[in-house]
């Protein structure tokens, strides 16, 4: 199970970084990088001012840890195929079950271990999900969520400006939220489903009539 969803997720990353230049992986693009400044963002909605009173913002937490998750997988796929990477994570995370522990001491772990090998700390982000008691299942949920609309944004006029991101007064990720609670995410077609939904919904560019 945990394989096949890493594949999944791989593949997806694959197809989206060739959607935007088909010649990705010799670009050797500073995935790392973008990790970092990511993770900045992230501690930023953690919380780290001693000075002032401040509460987790959990699901903005959650959200860029999906952010730094994408930038990861693209730089575990530098190493080759989603069949071949997959299995390699996969044995990775099955190694050793992290428990909950200081969180910001952990992203700053994190950051310094991408940093200094400029490759991805799959086992540092393992105990970041635990830090914040995210379930790998909750993350293959909302990555294929957000990567399908990346998608679907890309192949219907992102790129060129005629893209909607506003559909019956709502947000393009308000509707993708709620299609993927109504779906299984454990069905091996779950990304195919999100993407026919959302095409469904989608109205397309209104044109000015007058």
């Amino acid at each position: 199970m945990l394989q096949q969803q890493l594949q999944t997720m791989l593949a997806l990353q694959d197809e989206i970084n060739t959607l935007v230049n088909d010649r990705w992986r010799e670009q050797n693009f500073a995935w790392y990088r973008a990790i970092w400044v990511e993770s900045a963002e992230l501690l930023d909605h953690y919380g780290w001012k001693w000075w002032k009173k401040q509460q987790p913002e959990m699901e903005q937490v959650k959200l860029e840890l999906v952010d730094i998750w994408h930038f990861g997988l693209s730089l575990e796929l530098q190493q080759g195929s989603p069949e071949a990477v997959a299995e390699k994570m996969q044995q990775q995370l099955s190694a050793e079950q992290p428990v909950a522990g200081d969180f910001r001491e952990n992203l700053e772990a994190f950051t310094l271990n991408t940093l200094s090998s400029k490759q991805f700390d799959l086992v540092g982000f393992a105990q970041l999900l635990a830090d914040c008691a995210m379930p790998f299942e909750d993350l293959y949920r909302r990555y294929v969520g957000k990567n399908v609309l990346n998608r679907f944004r890309q192949d219907h006029g992102y790129k060129e400006g005629t893209y909607e991101k506003l559909w019956a007064g709502r947000e393009d990720n308000e509707h993708l939220a709620e299609i993927a609670e109504s779906l299984d995410s454990a069905e091996e077609n779950f990304s195919s489903q999100l993407y026919s939904a959302l095409k469904q919904r989608y109205p397309g560019p209104q044109k000015d009539l007058a």
